[in-house]
């Protein structure tokens, strides 16, 4: 059994509502925002993991008394 994803449509003036199947261009459009999104959000917590290792590379540095590289140095907030 295969359920076609469906939508809301509001008629603002009557109040009517009727529930539409999408179209084939309208799933393909949500498919490829899902794929992009994912994709997005991928880059971000990749770009978050990196900025944590530098966080804590540069706090072990300064514990140990040893200098910091120019991007552990621009990770720190004081």
């Amino acid at each position: 059994m295969t359920d076609t994803p469906t939508k809301i449509v509001v008629d603002c003036s009557t109040g009517e509502q009727q529930i539409v199947p999408l179209t084939a261009e309208e799933i393909a459009q949500r498919e490829a925002d899902a794929a992009a999104f994912a994709e997005e959000e991928a880059t971000r917590l990749a770009a978050e993991e990196t900025k944590a290792a530098l966080k804590a590379s540069a706090k072990q540095k300064l514990i140990a008394g040893q200098p910091l590289t120019a991007e552990e140095a621009d990770t720190l907030v004081l």
